[in-house]
């Protein structure tokens, strides 16, 4: 049976915080293992996912090709969706980590939103962008999948302001302002993403994604003060 939900996202959570070379070494040697096998779960599904299709593909192939039970398998992961948005799901929960530690004031928070996501990449394991790459073209075209994404993304989104809101007490801006901030933050984010899954094979690494999050990001001063023309 699957692991409650709650339990999976602070497994999910732990895994992104030690995904990087560094923290993986620190790891104890159980923990090592089970990061070892949950990318071997990842990159398992991403591969069968993407050369048949993912309504085509039991999870009982899933732990086969990796040699592990089902018992194994949901101690990481709630579904097969779980683990086909692992990618994705590892940077955010990274950035909900950075963002309920970071240093927070009143002023600058759209700085703390991108500072936070650039510090989750940068945590991502070695090989993170070409499994996100894979989940994202994989959701592209699997409509539950999209829709599973599109859920965590608000989901995501409404615990990030929660965690500022809630942080920053009196001192916070009122929380419809702060998921417009983020809000801005994202879909400059998106944007980014649309320019690097679109340019060629050899632009699809690390450092391109964070030049094009870069680009985004620095047009967004010129998007706030397009918007206060019409306020």
């Amino acid at each position: 049976m699957p692991k409650d939900a709650k339990d999976v996202k602070d497994a999910n959570a732990k895994d992104a915080k030690g995904a990087n070379a560094k923290g993986a070494k620190e790891m104890p040697l159980r923990e090592r293992k089970k990061l070892r096998t949950r990318q071997a779960l990842v990159d398992a599904a991403l591969e069968l996912f993407t050369a048949r299709d993912f309504a085509a593909v039991t999870l009982d192939e899933v732990v086969d090709a990796v040699d592990v039970s089902k018992r194994t398998f949901f101690r990481t992961f709630t579904s097969k969706e779980d683990v086909a948005l692992a990618p994705e799901k590892e940077l955010w929960a990274a950035y909900l980590a950075d963002i309920g530690t970071r240093r927070l004031t009143g002023e600058h928070l759209l700085g703390a939103y991108k500072d936070a996501l650039f510090t989750a990449l940068e945590q991502m394991a070695d090989g993170w962008e070409r499994r996100f790459l894979a989940s994202r073209s994989l959701a592209d075209r699997t409509p539950a999948l999209n829709a599973h994404s599109l859920r965590h993304c608000s989901e995501v989104s409404a615990e990030a302001v929660r965690i500022v809101a809630d942080r920053l007490g009196g001192r916070s801006p009122g929380r419809t302002e702060l998921r417009l901030l983020l809000d801005l933050m994202l879909a400059a984010w998106h944007c980014a993403l649309e320019a690097w899954t679109s340019s060629g094979a050899a632009r699809r690494d690390r450092a391109a994604l964070v030049q094009h999050m870069r680009q985004a990001f620095a047009a967004i001063p010129a998007v706030a003060a397009l918007a206060a023309q019409d306020a």
